[in-house]
């Protein structure tokens, strides 16, 4: 799929960003895959896909390192997310954290910074230094990550919702409990959500419905799981792929349309949440 077939997503800060973008957890831990990982995200910035979601937490630093070569020479042509832990999340250890991603990256900010989810550090502390970052020019905006509503509803009581550029969270066919009163928080208060981990880890891909409908489309039960995730213009997506192969099949399930017999089959399969259900995470 070309770049100018892509969707995008305006965050509350202005900035448009694909709906489809690069995970990155699990990269960096081998050495034998690095250089294949680095390749598979240089072709996603090639189609398109310039939105990169890392974390200091993913191989200890080693996913951040491998996203600073795949960017090396090309930083203006990405824009990057990386998250925080709760543990480092002080007024100083949010900078000290930041500061440490940013020379693992390779670069001089980071686009878009997250607290990867609640700890034990006020949200007013780790609010404040986020602030701190933007204006020493070190990150351009922030977010969190797996907030459930009470937990924004306490942030709203320290920030306004437009300093919240977006809440990532679990989301995907088999985890649904967000659709009962995240998603249309999120909606309300225009916060886009980014969704992790869109096809469990691939193990979705075996499931009988999942299988049906791709037949339907001549396509994988992984590029169904992906347009199902993407069918709400709320949400940003970032699987991950570890190759050239699964980069361009997940681009191109962009393209695929899902009907409404095809939402009748997974919503029989995969029902809709009924109540409210914890916040889940991976």
């Amino acid at each position: 799929m070309a770049k100018q077939n892509m969707r995008y997503i305006t965050l509350p800060s202005g900035d448009d960003v694909p709906v489809f973008g690069q995970g990155t957890w699990f990269m960096g831990e081998r050495d034998s895959d690095i250089q294949r990982e680095i390749q598979t995200l240089q072709h996603g910035i090639d189609r398109g896909l310039t939105l990169i979601d890392t974390a200091e937490m993913y191989a200890d630093g080693g996913a951040e390192k491998v996203v600073g070569a795949a960017i090396k020479g090309r930083r203006d042509e990405v824009f990057l997310v990386s998250k925080v832990l709760p543990s480092n999340a002080s007024a100083r250890g949010t900078i000290t954290a930041c500061e440490n991603s940013l020379r693992r990256l390779g670069t001089e900010y980071i686009d878009l910074y997250l607290l990867h989810w609640r700890g034990h550090i006020p949200l007013e502390e780790t609010v404040n230094a986020m602030e701190d970052l933007v204006e020493q020019g070190k990150i351009g905006q922030w977010g969190v990550s797996n907030f459930d509503v009470d937990d924004l509803n306490e942030l709203m009581t320290v920030v306004d919702n437009e300093q919240v550029a977006t809440n990532q969270v679990l989301y995907n066919l088999s985890r649904r409990g967000i659709e009962y009163d995240l998603l249309p928080w999120c909606r309300s208060n225009s916060m886009p959500v980014m969704a992790y981990s869109p096809i469990e880890q691939a193990r979705l891909l075996k499931h009988p419905a999942l299988i049906e409908v791709a037949k339907r489309h001549n396509a994988t039960a992984a590029q169904i799981a992906l347009a199902w995730v993407l069918r709400d213009h709320n949400i940003i997506t970032i699987p991950k792929a570890s190759n050239i192969e699964h980069m361009v099949e997940n681009i191109d399930s962009l393209a695929i349309k899902l009907q409404h017999e095809d939402y009748v089959t997974l919503d029989a399969t995969f029902p809709p949440p009924s109540r409210k259900t914890a916040l889940e995470m991976l």
